[in-house]
């Protein structure tokens, strides 16, 4: 009876502490001697070169951030396991545990914010659009009676109708099966217009045949905060993390690395994306906070 009471009592206390850990991720990270990153498979910050290897502006980072939290917690060594996630269920990986640190591309948004925290802004997205050199498209008003291309399942076009400059433009709306293919009708004339994300537009540029043959142009359509993701309610893995961010700041390391993944050639093409840090991440980084896209929209 002692034995099965003893039995009771050490399951009772290793649950305990499972669940202690649960909203105390430096010290899951320090029992077990390893951490799970989220990454990402196909974004312009965080993408796999296969047989495991995960690259980009976004997973460097990240390693370093862990990095950082190997020192804090007086770790001899540190076991990154990388989980690929995506849309889906990059949120659920983060809130059951499974993913520790989320650094994909995963955009801060009151509605996120319910289910999880996230780390200080390290990167702002600008909805754009790309066009040929030689079109005479400057502008939205210059997209009226013209063919504009975005990629099935995302929210480019819709956000451009929303513009208050685009009151009045009337455009016909054709859909890429992704991003390639919606760049491909813009290369072949069967769009005037490819409206995205500006990482995006500008990877496909740097990859297409002549990238001098296009530009990116007119409005800012929509900013976007990206950010780490991690779980809520767990006050000192975010100031780790946030802390980590702030130093590859203030000691000019982040922007060291946004040159090596934005404005030198990168594997696996060895093609330069050519996208220059924006006024809105300059502005990010000058004053670190972690507020949603919604505060971005504000004016």
């Amino acid at each position: 009876m002692k034995k099965h009471l003893l039995a009771i009592a050490v399951t009772a206390l290793a649950a305990g502490s499972v669940f202690a850990q649960a909203n105390d991720t430096l010290a899951k990270i320090k029992a077990s001697g390893s951490v799970t990153l989220g990454v990402r498979e196909s974004s312009g910050l965080s993408y796999t070169l296969g047989n495991g290897k995960y690259v980009g502006f976004h997973t460097e980072m990240a390693e370093v951030i862990l990095a950082d939290i190997q020192k804090q917690l007086g770790l001899p060594k540190l076991d990154i396991k990388y989980q690929p996630v995506t849309s889906q269920n990059r949120v659920p990986l983060v809130t059951n545990g499974t993913v520790d640190l989320e650094c994909g591309s995963t955009t801060n948004n009151a509605a996120r914010q319910k289910d999880v925290a996230f780390a200080v802004t390290t990167y702002v997205e600008e909805v754009r659009t790309a066009v040929k050199a030689n079109s005479g498209i400057n502008s939205i008003k210059d997209l009226n009676g013209k063919t504009v291309a975005t990629t099935t399942g995302t929210t480019s076009v819709q956000t451009l109708r929303k513009h208050e400059r685009a009151g009045g433009i009337d455009f016909k709306e054709v859909f890429g099966k992704d991003h390639a293919d919606s760049f491909l009708m813009l290369e072949t004339g069967r769009a005037d217009a490819f409206v995205m994300d500006g990482s995006i537009l500008a990877a496909n540029i740097s990859k297409s045949k002549n990238p001098a043959d296009y530009k990116i142009v007119g409005e800012v359509l929509s900013v976007e905060p990206i950010a780490c993701m991690l779980r809520k309610d767990d006050p000192a893995f975010k100031k780790a993390v946030d802390d980590s961010i702030k130093r590859q700041i203030k000691d000019g390391s982040l922007a060291k690395l946004y040159d090596k993944w934005f404005m030198q050639p990168v594997p696996p093409a060895n093609v330069k994306i050519g996208l220059p840090l924006s006024e809105a991440t300059k502005a990010a980084w000058a004053n670190p906070n972690d507020k949603p896209m919604e505060d971005y929209a504000k004016k």
